[in-house]
């Protein structure tokens, strides 16, 4: 089990730094999937500061009867997350996947996100 955590922690560390070289000051659009839930959060790395943040566990998704482990909460997770990043001020992101693969939950996260109005 502590081979596979060093794994994707190196995988995740990769991913970051790559992000780091191509952001050009761009706030970083940041995923963490948990097998419940969905978060993300808009991050500003050269202030040091979070600008925007939804999840699957706020009150207005869990009375929506929406779990977390699911693509259309990510997609609501999304959806919420680009609404108020827009509302700050931020539109232009960078994604960071956090080593998962851009596949099924992240992937609807980031699709209603740009939906919604955040270009990545």
């Amino acid at each position: 089990m502590t081979r596979m955590k060093a794994t994707n922690a190196r995988r995740k560390q990769r991913v970051r730094l790559a992000l780091r070289r191509s952001a050009n000051g761009r706030p970083r659009l940041s995923v963490f999937r948990s097998s419940k839930h969905i978060y993300a959060q808009v991050i500003d790395d050269l202030k040091g500061e979070t600008l925007a943040s939804a999840s699957s566990l706020e009150k207005t998704m869990r009375d929506g009867g929406k779990t977390g482990a699911n693509i259309d909460a990510a997609k609501a997770v999304g959806k919420l997350l680009a609404e108020r990043a827009v509302k700050n001020g931020v539109t232009e992101v960078v994604f960071d996947r956090s080593g998962y693969l851009y596949h099924g939950r992240v992937k609807a996260l980031a699709d209603a996100a740009r939906e919604s109005g955040l270009s990545f």
